[in-house]
């Protein structure tokens, strides 16, 4: 017993002086900045930009810096006296009323040129205690463990807000001079122009498309469409495996890196395995049968090659999930968390259809599409990089006589052909005619069918059907069929174009 009350009574004297830890603020700097812009209104404007009255620590300092902001951007001046009508009267700070008070804000003024230095601080510690909260909130939700979010879910939406605020977190935005946009301009035709190919876009490596595209553009999202069979999911990993092969990256001054040629690409692969991708990669780039790689029917030279081909492959940066059924939080999530560790360049999703939205009550699968075309291009614009986003076509088009594909086709088109940028369709005529063989070798339309086979064999035809920086047309392309591979023909005189 006397052991117990010793620890009790150890533990009571502890708790006697708890340990106080106060969010950080810094009271001063924001007396100092509130002091400045009351002097001088120019002030207000070296930081606005910026920053907010939420991110005052004092809640008499928001509404100080809310009511002289007002004020300001009507033109008129913030001063001591112009502002204290719009303030409680009766607050005392101190000692001091709330007019007392600013006039000594007033006197105490530092200079103008201090003001932004203030400001940025204030904001970096405002930034501080959004992350203890978001802390908070983690541990919180964590141990009351609601229902309604499963662990993955709290896992997800902390990483949500945590980017949120690191992209936040930083002194852009507002008004830029035309001078200044010009510049950009100027800058984006430079590096296009140092660029492999010359595009202002990522290269997709098949120059026949570049040429229509400029290559992929930054926060595109970009619908790859077509019926099972021609060719939609070897296309976008022929297009996915030659950025990432093409990667060259450039440091900048910060010590960070960017894509100079090429690019770190995410590939999300609902429908295939990891495994079942890289066969194809590895079959496209050695030129062995992926039927054969499968089968295990390889030589030992091409069982040599294969060795080689994967050793080199080793250091691309592309990043396969196969997570089947996948949300559009988790993967912008999964995205984001790449972005920020690996960098991130293009993306990839095969195929829209397989993605799960919000499950929404009462929803139904048009307005589930509509949430994840939607979804994927304000992630497209958030992250700043490229979406290849494939998508079935409807039954229909097998009911036509002309299987070539059209908008209408797309299912649950509404919201996808709305939200993409670039809506490409890929069609292989060989598909279709190879299924009208005739039986009997002597029936007098087999030479016929022969004819229209050989000129429609090894080819396919990608139609850019919507394009919003540039015109419509078909290019055409071989096909391997046995490697999965899309190349540009030998003869360019193939391109059709339209405007």
């Amino acid at each position: 017993m006397k052991d117990v009350a010793r620890r009790l009574s150890a533990i009571s004297n502890t708790e006697a002086t708890p340990t106080y830890r106060e969010s950080p603020n810094n009271i001063e700097a924001e007396q100092a900045l509130l002091g400045a812009i009351l002097v001088n209104n120019d002030a207000f404007y070296r930081v606005s930009d910026f920053l907010k009255p939420v991110h005052f620590h004092e809640p008499l300092h928001r509404r100080i810096f809310e009511v002289a902001g007002d004020i300001i951007r009507m033109g008129k001046m913030a001063n001591p006296v112009t502002i204290k009508t719009f303030l409680p009267a009766d607050e005392k700070v101190g000692d001091l009323t709330v007019a007392q008070y600013l006039a000594r804000l007033a006197a105490d003024a530092v200079s103008i040129i201090n003001a932004e230095d203030y400001g940025r601080a204030i904001y970096d510690l405002a930034l501080r205690r959004s992350l203890i909260t978001i802390g908070e909130d983690m541990v919180n939700i964590a141990y009351d463990a609601p229902l309604d979010m499963p662990p993955q879910a709290q896992i997800e939406d902390t990483e949500r807000r945590l980017f949120e605020l690191a992209e936040t977190g930083r002194y852009d935005g507002g008004f830029q001079s035309f001078a200044d946009a010009v510049s950009q301009a100027i800058d984006m035709a430079g590096a296009a122009f140092e660029r492999d190919g010359n595009l202002s876009g990522i290269s997709t490596g098949i120059h026949s498309l570049d040429a229509r595209m400029g290559g992929l553009q930054r926060s595109d999202l970009i619908v790859l469409a077509g019926r099972p069979g021609m060719g939609k999911t070897s296309l976008a990993t022929n297009i996915a495996y030659n950025i990432a092969a093409a990667y060259e990256p450039e440091v900048l001054p910060d010590g960070s890196f960017k894509a100079k040629n090429g690019g770190v690409v995410a590939f999300y692969s609902l429908e295939m395995s990891a495994e079942q991708l890289a066969t194809r990669i590895i079959s496209e780039q050695t030129e062995v049968s992926s039927s054969k790689i499968r089968r295990g029917d390889i030589s030992e030279a091409d069982f040599e090659k294969l060795v080689a081909c994967s050793q080199m492959m080793q250091k691309i940066p592309l990043f396969i999930d196969q997570t089947g059924g996948i949300s559009i939080a988790q993967l912008a999530a999964r995205a984001r968390r790449l972005k920020r560790q690996r960098g991130l360049d293009a993306m990839v999703v095969d195929y829209i259809q397989l993605m799960q939205g919000s499950k929404k009550s009462g929803e139904n699968r048009v307005q589930e599409i509509t949430e994840i075309t939607t979804g994927l291009k304000a992630l497209g614009k958030e992250l700043g990089v490229p979406i290849i986003a494939l998508s079935q076509l409807s039954r229909q088009v097998e009911s036509r006589e002309d299987k070539r594909p059209q908008l209408s086709d797309l299912r649950e088109s509404g919201s996808i052909e709305q939200d993409a940028d670039v809506v490409l369709f890929v069609f292989r005529e060989e598909y279709y005619v190879k299924n009208l063989e005739p039986r009997d070798p002597d029936d007098p339309k087999y030479a016929e069918w022969e004819a229209q086979m050989d000129k429609v064999k090894g080819t396919a035809d990608v139609i850019i059907a919507k394009q919003r920086h540039g015109p419509t047309g078909t290019v055409k392309l071989a096909f391997q069929s046995e490697f999965t591979r899309f190349t540009d023909l030998a003869d360019p005189s193939f391109t059709q174009y339209e405007h």
